[in-house]
């Protein structure tokens, strides 16, 4: 489906340098709605929906039509009073997220934005990311954070500096990798940023010069470009959990490929073949892959747009996916366990069936705590690790614990991997 969208009156020149705003997305069937019901049930039934996870919730909820007022009441009182004890300990990202869900589909919390000064809130934080930026190199959290920062400041009419972001976002900037490997989610952020502001400009509701809207144009196109190189041939992109965001990217700039370099009917088939099979099993990873599945994009959040009406036909049931398992599984399992920093620490474990990678790293903790002690912090998805033997992440150092298995990254978190027989785990002290 292609939505049109006039375009102003601009200079030839201008408009032969942005092609035009054609959005071209692809939707979940109504047959094939039952694939969704275990996706709301685990946004709405889990234990782990709270304080600034509910916000990826409210949107997503917001954003496909969900009907249920009460549930919507609920996550968001649990939003807003994240904001009123947590305001100055919020990131960046959290922050926008916050003013993305309360601020969609015209509801009564845009009061709530604008009278605890949200926005400029998110200004402040913005300019202390860039100022960071400036001075080491690097930022306080993370691109993905400051596109999402980008994104909901040009939806808000906030104040940023078109300059500045478009030579923030290059493309070959040192921030879009991990160990050098393309971050699919973060490019996506990125994309969908850059087409609000590029709409914006176009619109005449943001002042910028040509070079500026022709250096957002080409950031457009690199992006997509790289986004598409990492397509799998079962249609999912970077992985399992960045495919929602990527969708949603490249909803909004299919101007910038060709139909034949992506089969979006595809990519939506194999997501629908992972969520029966538990994928989506975390609220926050479920609430946003739903939006794409719906042919929705964080674009559809603006003062102008109330979203969708919304069908509100799904059964929100208790229903939890079942994971994949095979017959009669033995009661534990034996798994070999490596710290890696500048020498490898080993040792195996045995673990009950079932167990996830955080379980063999506090089994391995009790082998030696000296070697294989670690500290770890919630977040939305899940438990992350902080520190192992005492040496401790730092975001300014640009270095992390990556989790690996057979010496492949994982795309899933420490409290979410389930490991098996045999398995070579590692936990490997990494820089991006």
């Amino acid at each position: 489906m292609r939505q049109y969208h006039q375009l102003p009156l601009v200079g030839f020149l201008l408009f032969s340098l942005i092609p035009s705003q054609l959005c071209k997305t692809c939707e979940v069937s109504e047959e094939n709605d039952v694939h969704l019901n275990s996706l709301l049930s685990t946004m709405t039934t889990s234990k782990y929906t709270s304080g600034t996870q509910s916000a990826n919730v409210l949107l997503s909820l917001r954003l496909v039509g969900i009907q249920n007022q009460t549930l919507k009441q609920e996550l968001s009182q649990q939003v807003r009073s994240s904001v009123e004890t947590r305001e100055s300990n919020l990131s960046s990202g959290q922050l926008a997220m916050i003013i993305l869900a309360l601020g969609a589909c015209h509801s009564p919390d845009e009061t709530f934005i604008y009278d605890h000064h949200l926005i400029s809130h998110l200004e402040n934080k913005f300019q202390a990311e860039i100022e960071n930026m400036a001075h080491d190199g690097n930022l306080l959290t993370n691109y993905y954070q400051v596109s999402l920062d980008v994104l909901v400041l040009c939806l808000f009419n906030g104040n940023y500096s078109v300059t500045k972001v478009a030579d923030l976002f290059s493309p070959e900037n040192k921030n879009y990798y991990l160990r050098g490997h393309f971050s699919v989610d973060t490019g996506a952020m990125a994309v969908l940023a850059l087409t609000c502001m590029k709409r914006s400009l176009m619109n005449g509701n943001i002042k910028a010069g040509e070079e500026d809207l022709k250096e957002i144009n080409n950031h457009i196109a690199s992006l997509v470009k790289k986004i598409l190189s990492q397509k799998k041939e079962n249609g999912l992109i970077g992985n399992i959990f960045s495919t929602g965001e990527a969708m949603q990217a490249l909803f909004v700039s299919s101007d910038y490929y060709k139909e034949s370099e992506w089969n979006c009917q595809q990519t939506l088939d194999t997501v629908l073949t992972e969520i029966s099979q538990g994928a989506f099993n975390i609220p926050i990873a479920a609430a946003q892959i739903l939006p794409a599945l719906m042919g929705k994009t964080y674009l559809n959040v603006s003062k102008d747009s109330s979203c969708v009406s919304g069908s509100g036909n799904f059964n929100i049931s208790s229903h939890v996916p079942k994971s994949v398992t095979t017959p009669n599984p033995p009661s534990t399992i034996s798994v070999n366990y490596s710290v890696v920093i500048t020498k490898t620490y080993f040792t195996t474990v045995t673990v009950p069936s079932g167990s996830v990678f955080l379980d063999v790293m506090e089994e391995a903790q009790k082998i030696n705590k000296t070697v294989f002690g670690f500290t770890a912090e919630k977040s939305s998805w899940g438990p992350y690790i902080t520190s192992v033997q005492g040496l401790k992440a730092n975001n300014n150092e640009r270095t992390f614990w990556e989790i690996l298995s057979g010496g492949k990254p994982l795309s899933q978190g420490v409290g979410n991997y389930v490991v098996h027989d045999g398995e070579s785990l590692e936990i490997h002290w990494s820089k991006y």
